[in-house]
């Protein structure tokens, strides 16, 4: 099984940690978000990786060979003039993923609990061609879903009844047959692909996520807020 790990964020809310560290390094108490999530995935059964990485490439890229790559396969997409954010960065990295099945693709910055291979399973048995984690909580970007936990749009964007909104967690499983159906170029947000395959009548689906605690480390309030939890449950 395979896993990207979005990586190349500048981390501009996170100075000034990130002033001289990519924000994929900042510690959970002692522990670099980057490994927290290589570890989660790992021990769902991930044993290949690809990292995207822009700001501060070469301290991630001394960081995982002091490790050892932790003793899995570990390869980076430098994407070295700017960010192409999640979309541009992983059809950049698509050839890593040529001839496998499905795997999943997880920023750096989200600490969570979820149950990755409930996730999996859950994307195998639908047959979708993404399977977003999906949690409810205040967001200005949630998407919504029909009943059946398929992705229909994104709220204040269209007005159709009975739909539920919820907020992307920042994890997902894709199935490789995506690619060919990645028609956008440059920088731009895997989302967007989401949204416009699902309105062509592409399955996408969305996998409720009711895990005990999730946060998206974005600012130094909510990075304290993740190493408060770590303390009082352990790492997760």
């Amino acid at each position: 099984m395979k896993a990207m790990v979005f990586a190349a964020g500048l981390g501009t809310r996170l100075r000034p940690l990130t002033d001289d560290l990519p924000k994929a390094l900042v510690e959970v108490n002692g522990v670099p978000l980057l490994e927290l999530v290589l570890r989660r995935l790992a021990a769902a059964g991930v044993t290949g990786f690809v990292v995207n990485t822009h700001h501060f490439h070469e301290k991630i890229e001394a960081f995982l060979r002091s490790k050892k790559d932790f003793g899995l396969k570990i390869e980076l997409s430098h994407e070295e003039a700017f960010p192409l954010e999640t979309g541009g960065g992983l059809k950049k990295a698509a050839a890593f993923f040529s001839g496998g099945g499905p795997f999943f693709a997880c920023n750096s910055d989200v600490y969570s609990e979820l149950d990755l291979p409930a996730l999996y399973a859950a994307h195998l048995a639908s047959g979708a061609l993404a399977t977003l984690a999906v949690r409810e909580r205040p967001s200005h970007r949630r998407l919504l879903f029909d009943d059946g936990m398929n992705l229909k749009g994104r709220e204040n964007e269209i007005s159709l009844p009975g739909l539920r909104p919820l907020a992307f967690s920042g994890i997902q499983v894709l199935s490789p047959e995506i690619f060919p159906k990645i028609t956008e170029t440059g920088v731009f947000s895997i989302t967007a692909v989401y949204l416009r395959l699902a309105a062509a009548g592409e399955k996408i689906k969305g996998f409720a996520d009711r895990s005990p605690f999730w946060c998206d480390i974005g600012d130094l309030e909510r990075l304290e807020a993740v190493r408060r939890r770590a303390g009082e449950t352990g790492l997760k």
